[in-house]
């Protein structure tokens, strides 16, 4: 049954007036219920791209936020790569001082509205969570990235945002490269400490993997540009259409141009494929292809977007990520009848995130597990008319520590697809390391640096984010962005 928000902020205040003027306890803490999302029915919202998910109320807000029991050893923040005082915040919301939890987060994260929406949270500052823990449930632990994206939100509606502040000019130069999670976040510490910072992107929009990855339903683009004009605000210059390794090599940068570090955060967009048969028929895609055309180009909004889009009516999707479940949603809402997820395991091995297996559920998305491609096949023109897959079954854990499937020989199968939408992972952006002599990466082309200061072989040039650990998600990203700025800040000091 689809709860309406009305009801959900019915039950939350009903919580609150329970509770109010009462010194709750531990014990009475853990018995508030955890507050559900309220989100668009799923028969409206595979017709339009607007935001699935829509918020907490001010009253759920509160209410979950009464569940926090501020634990002196502050466990989530162990969970949260950015380090933001999660307790210190929660505590303000839960007085509805809005503004003041906005701040404390903002002090470590230059992006929480976009962190509260798409970050994994059951597997990091939720992990951890003593409530969650307590009722044997990470389900059940506070929900931490709701409450942080309500009171972002909150700041950003009623203009109440903090603009960090500036240390006085240092005189050093540095070039950040890439505008991805990463990027911003090394900007904003580097800016902070007082240094010049130059961004260079090389699409036409800023926001990287945020603006041509993550669909509209789950990441208003409207949302980024806010975000990062919050870096402009702080006096970071945003340079587009600029492609770093063709328009300037790194090391132009710094002789010719005169920068004093670079920062690398330049991601995984090379998508990988099966190498199978038929991978270059006429109706196969990358997720990469398919969901910047979608996202970046618009390409959904046929009436205005000259982006042309594939007109599909069965689609696959190979994957059990989180690239697979918006590449399948979009597909849904691109106009597809009947959209499958194929995967070779079971759903308790998917690396996807519960919440976009479970939305994508009740969009009608299908789930074929257990199940490998082998080929492609297509009609006498090249254009896709199915997929040949195999059955699987588990054996024993490979070295990701989940059950290797196993193909079971005989099983093989055409089924009736004309649309093959690739969703397996990407590699790292190869083309720095092409045009940049004695730049160190590994056998998957992801740059090796010091594992403390996330410096590269090159002197005074230091990476982070998925250039470095392969796909990643956002906040991992944004940790490593505030590492190498920390580590830039006292290498720039020295010189």
């Amino acid at each position: 049954m689809h709860e309406t928000r009305e009801a959900l902020d019915a039950q939350a205040q009903e919580i609150l007036k329970e509770n109010e003027g009462r010194e709750l306890k531990a014990k009475d803490r853990i018995q508030i219920p955890v507050q559900s999302m309220p989100s668009q029915d799923p028969v409206v919202r595979i017709t339009n791209m607007h935001e699935v998910a829509l918020g907490y109320t001010e009253a759920q807000v509160r209410a979950e936020a009464l569940r926090c029991l501020q634990c002196k050893n502050k466990p989530c923040i162990s969970g949260c790569p950015v380090g933001i005082d999660i307790p210190a915040f929660i505590a303000k919301t839960a007085e509805g001082k809005f503004a003041e939890a906005a701040a404390i987060i903002k002090e470590s994260s230059l992006l929480p509205s976009i962190c509260g929406r798409v970050c994994p949270q059951e597997s990091q500052c939720q992990l951890p969570c003593t409530v969650g823990k307590s009722l044997k449930d990470v389900d059940c632990s506070v929900s931490i990235g709701r409450i942080e994206r309500f009171v972002a939100d909150w700041a950003r509606e009623n203009n109440q945002e903090v603009i960090p502040t500036v240390a006085p000019e240092t005189g050093k130069r540095v070039a950040v490269v890439g505008s991805g999670p990463a990027g911003i976040s090394a900007a904003a510490d580097l800016r902070r400490a007082g240094h010049q910072v130059v961004m260079f992107e090389a699409l036409h929009k800023a926001g990287g993997v945020l603006v041509y990855g993550i669909p509209e339903f789950r990441l208003p683009k409207t949302i980024v540009e806010h975000e990062l004009k919050t870096l402009s605000d702080m006096g970071v210059e945003i340079r587009r259409n600029f492609l770093v390794g063709k328009t300037r090599t790194l090391k132009e940068l710094m002789e010719k141009d005169g920068f004093d570090a670079v920062f690398v955060g330049s991601g995984a967009g090379l998508p990988r494929f099966l190498n199978i048969e038929g991978e270059n028929y006429v109706g196969v895609f990358s997720a990469n292809e398919y969901l910047t055309r979608s996202n970046l180009m618009k390409a959904y909004d046929r009436d205005h977007s000259r982006t042309p889009i594939y007109n599909s009516h069965r689609v696959a999707v190979f994957g059990g990520g989180n690239v697979a479940m918006d590449a399948a949603r979009t597909a849904k809402r691109l106009g597809a009848e009947e959209v499958t997820i194929v995967y070779r395991r079971t759903e308790a091995e998917m690396p996807a995130r519960k919440e976009e297996v479970g939305h994508a559920k009740e969009e009608g998305i299908n789930f074929l597990l257990l199940h490998a491609p082998l080929a492609i096949v297509a009609d006498e023109k090249g254009r896709v008319n199915g997929v040949k897959l195999i059955t699987c079954e588990l054996g024993e854990p490979d070295a990701s520590g989940r059950r290797r499937p196993v193909e079971i020989p005989g099983s093989e199968k055409i089924y009736d697809f004309d649309t093959v939408i690739v969703a397996i992972g990407n590699d790292s952006n190869p083309l720095i390391h092409a045009t940049t002599e004695g730049l160190e990466v590994n056998k998957w082309g992801n740059f090796i640096v010091n594992e403390e200061t996330l410096e590269t072989s090159i002197k005074g040039v230091y990476a982070g984010g998925d250039i470095v650990l392969g796909a990643a998600t956002v906040i991992l990203a944004m940790g490593q962005g505030r590492k190498a700025a920390k580590a830039m800040n006292e290498y720039l000091a020295t010189l």
